[in-house]
């Protein structure tokens, strides 16, 4: 079970990077796989460096080291929370509902649409009214919705240029969304899974709560 860390009396969401988890990327060079060129490291591990044919953002593992680094997000603990429907709060597997679904919580006031893109993993209800109450973006505006099915669709991370090999600009964040069939994905330095949410129902994350209490 995910140990449990706090800072200044709250909680630290369980893919929320510390100081000693610094992201580190490159050096980087053209790569020929099975699929063609692409996007490799130097000194490249394919076991540890790529994932579904994406190369990944090398992040070293310390959780609890240092400070927590609220806001942003650790490249390897928010994947397993993708893979294996975690909670990105506390950690722990967020099956067993009874009605076999599974919550999303995402700062804005817009629906969660049918089939929209998230980097953000699922959450418990009670983890979800804990974020709100202690994260800022949550706590001025967030939606909610029950999601049936959760399916991978591609990645969020750097795109670079084939010809120069330097990280393209992005809107996002300076993310940009990459689809698991295009050809781009070659070319990108992942940071998030990205899912696409099906068969989802809006809900007011207070009465879930409090059918849940």
């Amino acid at each position: 079970m995910p140990q449990q860390f706090y800072q200044q009396g709250l909680r630290v969401p369980y893919i929320a990077p510390w100081t000693h988890e610094v992201p580190v990327i490159g050096p980087v060079k053209r790569h020929r796989g099975r699929g063609g060129e692409g996007l490799g490291y130097r000194d490249e591990d394919p076991r540890a460096d790529r994932w579904q044919g994406a190369l990944w953002m090398r992040v070293p593992i310390a959780r609890g080291k240092g400070r927590a680094r609220l806001g942003s997000v650790h490249a390897l603990r928010q994947r397993q929370c993708m893979k294996y429907l975690r909670c990105q709060v506390c950690g722990h597997e967020t099956f067993g509902r009874t009605d076999e679904r599974y919550l999303w919580l995402v700062a804005g006031s817009e629906p969660i649409r049918e089939g929209e893109e998230s980097s953000s993993p699922p959450v418990h209800e009670s983890c979800a009214a804990e974020a709100v109450r202690d994260c800022p973006h949550l706590r001025k505006s967030h939606v909610a919705a029950l999601v049936d099915a959760p399916l991978f669709w591609g990645v969020a991370g750097l795109v670079y240029d084939p010809e120069t090999l330097e990280p393209l600009p992005s809107d996002n964040d300076g993310l940009t969304h990459v689809s698991f069939a295009d050809p781009q994905l070659r070319w990108t330095v992942a940071a998030h899974a990205v899912v696409t949410l099906h068969d989802c129902t809006a809900i007011d994350l207070d009465d879930l709560v409090a059918a849940a209490a």
